[in-house]
């Protein structure tokens, strides 16, 4: 896959896709990369769209500038790597950290987006204390102090009984994430708060969440939706946060009507 050297960081990322086609730019949750993504994109580039995944700065084969960093800096990665494949509009769809990055993008650089996806976010991740402690703990004991926690968190039990070979890999990723690449992102989302600047939306957005995610919950996806003008919500049942891999084909179908509904 191929690398950008941009202002601030070097980008991995992977483009495929008819060229002219509109393109869909998909963002990273938290200790994961591009590949967290690999259950869409067969559906999406078999409904006609370009696909543009990258690793978020610190994750992956991306680089590790020095912290600290913020959600803006984040989102002006995605600008970045636009301009730098002269790409003028995208849908973007982020999860989680991804949604964070597109609520920013949403806010402050709407003219770029066809329309918006946020997946299984929040607009405020809690008390920073909260993420601090976390923080701490993978300073002090790498990412295996957070590896099966996260997976907990991300998958039911019945899907980590139903989907180990799509599970394996992630888990792999969360192990591979730079302990500073995951506590640099940590600390952007520490400080994040976004309840009060996504109002200024106006993009197409479409809000969707797993109904039993415990990390980013319904009611923070249901705020989300009130808060940004027209929003839509969708529900994915029996799912945690990375319900596009746990229920890859309702998310899917669900994504893809959204999308299409804009053209």
């Amino acid at each position: 896959m191929p690398h950008l050297a941009l202002p601030a960081v070097t980008l991995n990322y992977q483009l495929d896709g008819e060229a002219g086609a509109p393109v869909v730019m998909l963002s990273n949750s938290l200790a994961s990369r591009l590949a967290m993504w690999d259950a869409q994109v067969p559906a999406l580039l078999g409904a006609g769209f370009q696909v543009l995944r990258y690793d978020t700065r610190g994750h992956g084969a991306s680089s590790v500038p020095a912290a600290p960093w913020r959600v803006a800096d984040l989102a002006q990665d995605a600008v970045d790597l636009l301009d730098a494949l002269g790409i003028t509009t995208v849908h973007f769809c982020g999860l989680s950290l991804g949604g964070m990055t597109g609520q920013w993008l949403g806010t402050h650089h709407g003219q770029r987006l066809r329309s918006l996806t946020l997946c299984a976010t929040t607009a405020y991740a809690g008390p920073p204390e909260v993420w601090r402690e976390r923080i701490a703990l993978v300073a002090a004991g790498g990412m295996a102090a957070v590896a099966d926690p996260t997976i907990n968190r991300w998958f039911t039990a019945a899907g980590q009984q139903a989907l180990p070979a799509a599970i394996a890999p992630i888990r792999e990723a969360i192990l591979a994430t730079p302990v500073a690449g995951y506590t640099g992102c940590g600390g952007a989302i520490a400080e994040m708060d976004q309840r009060s600047s996504i109002t200024a939306i106006r993009t197409p957005t479409l809000v969707m969440v797993g109904a039993d995610d415990p990390s980013t919950p319904v009611a923070a996806s249901a705020f989300l939706q009130q808060q940004i003008p027209g929003a839509e919500l969708v529900v994915i049942p029996e799912s945690m946060h990375l319900f596009n891999v746990e229920k890859a084909a309702a998310f899917n179908a669900a994504l893809l009507a959204f999308l299409q509904a804009q053209a």
